[in-house]
Order: structure tokens, then sequence, then C-alpha cells
């Protein structure tokens, strides 16, 4: 369905990795058109200073110290960099974009207090880039009694459909935290945090090898699991509780891992990440013909690897499709901020939790 204008919207996100900055160029009328710009996906690694002030927010719940405020000044003006070059790539000028799509850094996320804090200037990054902005997408969700994650199973519908995918599929989308969205033929949507990602894996080879992550699962590949640990981790109440649900990046207890070398913990934790995405067939009404992987963990073929002998249907990376599985994150907040000025839901029942059909994001005008 073509509903009217089509949009001209850029997309930037910054996961729980804190990698960097990925940001995205589409064309969309908010619905199931979406047009992917040529050229239209960079990706801006973070300066190892902004780095360490946005990890040294994670967990907070206030800005006593003002570190938190200091961070996101620097994080947006580095998103404002991200879409200069973006224009640059693509021969474009600010008045050539109808909306920016900010998701900003996650901090703290906890839906069961009713707090959700993801961090970025709004205002500052519109003045910045003479274009307007849409931020703070997650907040009335949560308010509301939703989870405020996972916000893009709306976009994974558009794309589905778009594409004439035969249904049901699930998209699973390996970021720092791992989330899934089940699509099938009518508009009844499951979607739902999996539980760890990239983070913990990338956190771990960090800490003990120096890297900054698995490249392709190859520490990993040469551990040995330890299934004790493992099987604690997994004991976690979370696997259990029905969806929707949500959950912060550093929701784990790794005690368990104490002691293990660089390559087990490596090969522990990837366990942990694949058997995670794997229980969440428990909660979906129906196997999905196909997985579709999203994300940075697609890149890790251990990773496809075990995932594809747990849930006993093909794994591909959405690579396959011609979809971007770097840009996917990005694209998606760009066709949310379109959706947000158009006044339709961001959030529905069956992804978040929220009691009806929610729209959400806070617009900051460029003057």
């Amino acid at each position: 369905m073509n509903a009217g204008k089509v949009h001209t919207a850029i997309g930037l996100m910054s996961g729980t990795s804190l990698d960097g900055i990925d940001a995205a160029l589409i064309r969309t009328d908010g619905y199931d058109f979406i047009e992917r710009v040529p050229m239209g996906f960079v990706s801006l690694p973070y300066e190892e200073e902004i780095r360490a002030r946005l990890r040294a927010c994670l967990g907070k719940r206030d800005d006593a110290d003002g570190a938190v405020a200091l961070a996101a000044a620097e994080m947006t003006r580095a998103h404002a960099a991200a879409v200069d070059w973006l224009l640059s790539r693509c021969a474009l000028d600010p008045q050539d974009i109808d909306i920016i799509g900010f998701h900003g850094q996650t901090v703290h996320h906890d839906p069961a207090r009713k707090f959700t804090w993801q961090i970025g200037n709004g205002s500052m990054l519109a003045r910045l880039t003479g274009i307007d902005v849409v931020s703070d997408f997650r907040s009335a969700d949560v308010a509301a009694g939703g989870q405020g994650a996972p916000l893009l199973p709306l976009y994974h519908r558009a794309l589905a459909r778009q594409a004439g995918l035969e249904l049901p599929v699930a998209i699973l989308n390996l970021g720092g935290v791992g989330n899934v969205t089940y699509i099938t033929d009518d508009d009844d949507m499951v979607a739902f945090d999996t539980g760890p990602g990239n983070a913990l894996i990338d956190d771990w080879v960090r800490r003990h090898m120096e890297r900054d992550y698995d490249d392709n699962g190859m520490i990993a590949r040469q551990g040995t699991v330890n299934e004790a640990a493992l099987q604690k981790m997994l004991a976690h109440p979370y696997f259990a509780a029905r969806p929707p649900k949500s959950l912060d990046r550093d929701a784990w207890d790794l005690s368990p891992l104490a002691g293990l070398s660089a390559a087990d913990g490596a090969a522990t934790l990837t366990a942990f990440t694949v058997q995670a995405a794997a229980r969440a067939l428990e909660h979906l009404p129906d196997a999905p013909r196909a997985w579709y992987v999203t994300g940075g963990g697609r890149h890790n073929g251990f990773i496809m690897e075990q995932l594809q002998r747990r849930v006993n249907a093909p794994v591909q990376s959405v690579d396959a499709l011609r979809w971007d599985g770097d840009a996917m994150e990005a694209e998606g907040f760009a066709y949310l901020a379109v959706r947000s000025l158009l006044g339709l839901p961001l959030s529905l029942p069956g992804t978040t939790g929220v009691p009806m059909p929610l729209t959400g994001g806070r617009r900051h005008g460029r003057l």
C-alpha cells in the first residue's frame, strides 16, 4: 500500500556494541514502499575517546556528575559528521532530506520500572545538520507499559512484504543484543529480544585478547564450550518468560565464566548467543520456514553454522535477499521517523506489549 508522499529520510543508529554510527538513506511512504538510495549507507567508527565516554555511561540512571551530558554532546557531533559524510557521498544537500531518525545511544533499559534512556541531543543534531530530527523513539512505548523494544519489526514486515517472502519467516537481528521478528501472512506479529547478541563476545575478547571482536568466530572455534557455565547462564528466568520481553546488554551474570581461557570463554559465550536465539522457537506460533539474520552476528560463520543446527530450518544472511544487513537498523529508524511524522504506530501489542498500537518519537525543528 502506497499511502501518498514518499519521504527522503536518513536513519542513524549507534548500537549497544559501541562500535560506531551507521547512517542510511532511504525513500519511503512509511507503509510498504521502501527504496534504498544508491551509495546511501556509511558507517563511521567512534573515536576511542568517545567510545570510552559512552561505555562509562552504561547503566546510569541519572547525570549527577555531568558525564552523560558531555558524552551525549560529543556523540551528537559525531552523528552530525556521519550525516555530512552521507550527504556528500550521495551528492545531496540538507534541503533534499525530509527527516532524520536519530536513535541515540542506549545507556540503560529497564522497562519493568518504566525506564529507558537513549542519550543524544536531537535539537543539537537538527541545528548542526539543518534537517528536522525525530528522536526518543522508545519512551512513549515504555511509559504506556510496553517493553520499548524491539522497534524494527514493522520495518522487517514491510521489507518481507515487498520481497514477497514465503511466510512465516523469522528475521533475527544479532547486534549487541539479539532480537527476533516472526512475520506471518496476517497482521499479527511476534517480536522480542532473544538474549545476548555480540556484546558479550566482544567484551570478552576485548578484555582477554585486546581485540574488538571475534573475527568469523575463529577464537571460539579454538575453544571448548564449558557446559556447566553455559547451563547456569541459560537458567536465567528471562528465557522462560513469555514475550513480549526485552532486556539490557548487561543483564547477565557472567561469574560462571571465571577462570576460563580466552578461547573457552569465547566458545561458551558464542554457544550462549546461539542457544538463546534458538530458544525463541519456544515462544513462536509456528516454526519459521526460514531464518534471515541481520546485524554484525551474520558475519560470524561459527554463529551461523551453530544456529543452523539448532533451529532445523534454513539460515541465511539477509544479504541473500539483497537487503543490506549492515544498514538495516539505521534504515529502520529512517522508516520509523517517517511513520512518526505521519502519526503511525511504531509499536504493536505483539512487538513490545504496548496495550494498543502506539506512535512515538519527538520532533526537533532545524531552526
